[in-house]
């Protein structure tokens, strides 16, 4: 069975991207469920940070399902189809919470830019990226050129689109749209060991510093400073800021609440 699925472990939400026998390639279904699987996480206050990650270690995800192109992105359903890749990118980019892609394997088409729509990625050795469309003569949306580009220079995502090479994890990482590369049998747990950290640490200065990040990243002219300075206010004024001091004075781990 093709689905998004979800499950937490303590502080930390888990998304699986779950279609193993097509390399975790994302169906209808799927990018209907996942703006759906991200707010039910993002909405309990228990989770820290979110993890996206493709079921099995085969692939993270292969892309969209071809297999639907005939019926779903053809002539005028093609905008329609669209739509819904926009919302599942878009409802990772705008969870306020951190999150994290785990990618094993294949990471190609849409499950590249899934990975690109989180805040942090990791990657095994073995894992393989793409951007294939020019082979399938597929339409490439502005909206995921800018969703690339804020990870990747022009050069290089020209390249990628203009030959849909397969590129080793070591080549993006050299390029900083990796966070870290590890032996493929290191990568759950080094994924878990950086999200329990940051879910350690205290949301409130991490959701003010995300958001501001993301606006400046976007190259926006219309930035709402008064909106951002009250985040980093807000910050100032909690009590996991007086946490944070008293911890620190009595040399002890801070207990955050995120209030």
């Amino acid at each position: 069975m093709s689905e998004i699925t979800t499950y937490s472990d303590g502080p930390l939400g888990w998304i699986t991207i779950s279609a193993p026998e097509k390399l975790n390639s994302m169906s209808e279904k799927m990018w209907q469920q996942l703006p759906e699987a991200v707010a039910q996480l993002e909405k309990d206050p228990a989770i820290r940070v979110l993890i996206l990650r493709g079921d099995g270690t085969k692939a993270f995800s292969a892309g969209a399902d071809i297999s639907e192109f005939d019926r779903l992105r053809d002539g005028d359903n093609a905008q329609n189809y669209n739509q819904l890749n926009h919302d599942a990118f878009a409802a990772l980019q705008n969870c306020s919470k951190p999150t994290i892609a785990m990618i094993h394997g294949f990471c190609m088409g849409g499950g590249f830019l899934l990975a690109h729509s989180v805040d942090l990625r990791l990657a095994g050795k073995s894992a393989r990226f793409s951007l294939p469309p020019a082979k399938l003569g597929i339409g490439f949306d502005v909206r995921w050129l800018a969703l690339v580009l804020k990870n990747l220079p022009a050069g290089l995502t020209k390249e990628m689109i203009f030959t849909g090479r397969r590129y080793e994890a070591r080549h993006l990482q050299a390029f900083g749209t990796l966070n870290q590369v590890v032996e493929d049998d290191e990568l759950f747990e080094a994924t878990q060991t950086l999200a329990k950290t940051i879910a350690a640490n205290a949301p409130l200065t991490i959701q003010s510093v995300k958001r501001a990040i993301d606006a400046l990243c976007r190259n926006d002219h219309h930035i709402d400073f008064a909106q951002h300075d009250a985040l980093t206010q807000a910050c100032f004024e909690s009590e996991d800021y007086k946490e944070g001091r008293q911890a620190f004075k009595e040399r002890r781990a801070p207990a955050f609440k995120g209030v």
